[in-house]
């Protein structure tokens, strides 16, 4: 039997799962986050299915620290898989119990009791039982084994057509996002010329009559209304002094002298070692590279904090709430306990942008006004100067051809910065932008190559064709001249677009065509060469100014094709 889905395993209490409500609803709770994936709307179809209840029965309450279950971040295309397993047995075990109580009632075996909108009926059965009738106590259950889900053949929803997103309304008029939300105080943070500027100098009178918030070089100003906290933060700017300590960022381009001194780690089925590299005779050669890339939200970030009693309650879009929980604890010197997060929409981000540094903001400024609610947003300037950038990428391609015009040697070097600087409570500096501003700051983590499998830099370099001999190497550049993280994909854009490209130049050399060239080379994945063909038969081939692109997510998920008609004007 196959093991319990991770998330299920660490937290195998079902009322952590599933609810029943007294006015005949479902309640599913997952630690995944809704950022325009539709992530919300597939788990409660789930949990409708397995359950054999109406959809519009099912309520799913996302990410919200001591409500719901812990799984970590919402990222790397994996929710389903996790969460959606997870949940999927929840379910099954939750209307397994659901009937077993059913059967006694009745006097029935409960493998010849059936479902249908949570009516629960049996031969002799008139008056049918519902889920809520039997609900009026919790499971009260742990989840040690699997129990059987229902077969896909049998599925009325899932996978059916006409599903409708339960997100869109809200997002439509408002409510949805944090941006949006109350406040008894509106904030904004005044924020220095650089990350290596701090302050010097700062008149505490010029916020009158907002309240201005200051420790060590972070500056904030609050007030009720929210265009004067923007006009007073101006007023503050335009009078605080600043100094910068070390020198500026060397250029931000990845030129030859960071390429030499950059740490080298060949692939060795697809993990990078720090072992030496084997040198390779290529003839044909290739460069391609991305600049550092804004995730760019259509709304700048933005977060909630209020200090009630004791307890710290935030609400922002972070898409790893749990983790960001711990280290804003430690930023502050607060236990962990003493602090709620709730995920609450903002703008579309895949990847790590300033979300979790608005919370820490918030919290910071909530510190200082105890039991007012307070709603920071940043600025347009504060997102496109600190958030996060997506990493800068140089990748270094070579090739060789036999005498049949097929890859015989394959060389693929990709350079880079970090991908992955998620707040992590694993690591040892506050990965939060003000902590490194406060009176008593705390270094951000060094940045470290990421060794595991299609992780940070080398996701995608290594092909899904197959050659006679490759090597892929991964080349890492600890100090970046701002900020990177994690955006969608991670290495796996600059790699993939590196690959696509590189494969029609050398069919081009072979003077073959670029989908007959790509099929020699996959003979070995039928996936994938399944794919190709599919595409092609949908454009009617690659006649003309087209152009063909070809990629396995992670080289173990999702394979995708398409097929650009491309007309260049003079």
């Amino acid at each position: 039997m196959k093991p319990l889905p991770h998330a299920l395993a660490a937290t195998p209490s079902l009322d952590r799962w599933i609810r029943l409500t007294g006015d005949g609803d479902v309640i599913a709770f997952t630690g995944k986050v809704e950022i325009g994936q539709g992530i919300l709307t597939a788990l409660g179809t789930i949990v409708a299915e397995e359950l054999d209840v109406a959809r519009r029965r099912v309520q799913v309450v996302s990410a919200h620290t001591g409500h719901t279950p812990n799984e970590g971040v919402t990222a790397g295309s994996m929710s389903i898989e996790t969460s959606g397993a997870a949940i999927r047995q929840a379910s099954a075990w939750a209307r397994r119990l659901l009937l077993e109580r059913a059967a006694v009632r009745l006097a029935l075996a409960a493998d010849n009791l059936t479902v249908a909108d949570g009516e629960i009926r049996g031969e002799g059965v008139n008056e049918p039982l519902t889920y809520w009738d039997l609900a009026d106590q919790p499971f009260r259950f742990e989840i040690c084994d699997r129990t059987p889900e229902k077969a896909p053949s049998t599925y009325r929803l899932v996978g059916r057509v006409g599903q409708r997103r339960t997100d869109i309304l809200a997002k439509a008029t408002g409510p949805a996002f944090v941006h949006d939300s109350d406040a008894e105080l509106h904030a904004r943070v005044v924020r220095p010329p650089s990350l290596r500027h701090r302050l010097t100098q700062l008149d505490l009178d010029v916020a009158a009559p907002g309240r201005l918030v200051v420790d060590g070089s972070f500056v904030a100003v609050a007030h009720p209304i929210e265009f004067e906290a923007v006009r007073l933060a101006r007023r503050v700017a335009g009078h605080a002094r600043w100094h910068r300590i070390g020198p500026a960022p060397r250029g931000f381009d990845i030129d030859e002298p960071r390429r030499e001194t950059a740490a080298a780690f060949p692939l060795r089925y697809g993990v990078p070692n720090p072992i030496p590299r084997r040198r390779m005779d290529v003839r044909h050669r290739a460069a391609y590279s991305r600049p550092f890339l804004m995730h760019a939200s259509i709304a700048p970030s933005a977060a909630v904090a209020v200090w009630r009693k004791s307890v710290l309650v935030i609400e922002c879009s972070s898409q790893g709430i749990e983790p960001l929980r711990h280290v804003i604890a430690r930023a502050l010197g607060i236990d962990a306990d003493a602090i709620e997060i709730r995920h609450v929409p903002g703008a579309g981000c895949y990847g790590h942008n300033g979300a979790d540094d608005a919370a820490l903001d918030a919290a910071l400024i909530a510190r200082a006004v105890p039991g007012h609610r307070v709603l920071l947003k940043w600025s347009r300037e504060d997102e496109h100067g600190f958030e996060p950038f997506g990493p800068a990428m140089h990748i270094e391609m070579g090739a060789s051809l036999d005498a049949r015009g097929g890859i015989a040697a394959w060389t693929h070097d990709v350079y880079g910065f970090t991908h992955v600087a998620r707040p992590s409570p694993r690591a040892p500096g506050v990965d939060l932008l003000a902590a490194r501003f406060l009176a008593e700051p705390f270094e951000s983590t060094p940045a470290r190559p990421s060794l595991g499998p299609e992780v940070g830099i080398h996701r995608n370099a290594l092909p899904i064709y197959s050659f006679p001999d490759h090597e892929v190497t991964k080349h890492f550049i600890p100090d970046a001249p701002v900020r990177t993280s994690a955006l969608r994909g991670l290495g796996a854009q600059g790699n993939v677009f590196a690959i696509e490209s590189f494969m029609d130049e050398l069919a081009h050399a072979a003077g073959k065509d670029p989908a007959d060239f790509r099929r020699r080379h996959l003979q070995h994945d039928p996936r994938a060469m399944a794919v190709l063909e599919a595409v092609l038969d949908l454009c009617g081939g690659l006649a003309g100014n087209r152009g063909l692109g070809l990629a396995r997510y992670k080289n173990r998920q999702c394979c995708a094709a398409v097929v650009a008609e491309v007309s260049v004007d003079s």
